[in-house]
């Protein structure tokens, strides 16, 4: 589904996941092609049940395909060993979910930090790294509470700043503004707008047709299978528009 961008960064062949036979067969990806470019912002929507974020999980090897490839910068990752899933996982891909995720028995600045030290950066600019992202999600001053002691939305914005770290190649995405006031979405997505113009690779599963119509290409989902492909008006990528949000 969708024209293929010049350097994909992230693709999908003929993927499928299905749970149960026989009778009780559940497709969950129905046959998926997709193509995501280097620095490329997609969205993608659906009901709920629709396999979104199932197909987010496949796409970045949290859960083995039925059938198809998935394959990052060209090689195939559906096939690899946990062991280099998890090195993957650490270096190249991360994730933001609707819930948060976080280590409780850490601060906000060291649950950031964690994604950077795993991948190999150096305690100081690992710190460092942390401290930039919380100051632009407006959590500097948050920066050494328990994630107990900071409200839902403040939480989401930790968990992304976290997946936001170790500079990955792909961010994936699922309802990551889910939980978030429209005030706590703005500082989100701006800092998405950000990465974006800096390079990033961003693959967005929402509800939220504001969101997924500041992306450079948004497809529908329905039944497991992508059912079409729009690019939303107005400039590509323009994550910082979020029409009726600023209000």
């Amino acid at each position: 589904m969708g024209n293929a961008a010049a350097t994909p960064v992230l693709s999908a062949r003929g993927l499928r996941k299905e749970y149960g036979k026989g009778e009780g067969l559940v497709r969950a990806v129905g046959g998926v092609d997709l193509d995501v470019g280097a620095g490329e912002t997609v969205a993608i929507m659906g009901p709920s049940g629709c396999g979104k974020s199932t197909l987010l999980h496949l796409l970045g090897g949290l859960d083995r395909p039925s059938g198809g490839e998935v394959l990052l910068n060209g090689r195939r990752i559906d096939n690899t060993s946990e062991n280099a899933l998890a090195r993957m996982r650490r270096t190249d891909v991360s994730y933001v979910f609707q819930s948060f995720h976080l280590m409780e028995e850490l601060t906000a600045v060291e649950n950031v930090e964690l994604s950077a030290l795993l991948a190999g950066r150096s305690p100081q600019a690992a710190r460092r790294r942390a401290e930039e992202l919380l100051d632009r999600l407006g959590l500097v001053g948050r920066s050494r509470f328990l994630p107990s002691a900071l409200s839902g939305g403040q939480r989401q914005r930790v968990a992304v700043a976290r997946a936001l770290s170790n500079e990955p190649l792909v961010v994936l995405a699922d309802e990551p503004t889910g939980n978030l006031d429209s005030a706590a979405t703005l500082d989100v997505l701006h800092l998405f707008k950000d990465l974006h113009e800096s390079g990033q690779t961003l693959v967005i599963v929402t509800h939220d047709a504001r969101i997924a119509a500041t992306a450079d290409r948004m497809f529908s989902m329905r039944d497991g299978v992508l059912v079409d492909e729009t690019r939303p008006t107005g400039a590509p990528g323009r994550l910082g528009a979020l029409i009726g949000l600023e209000d």
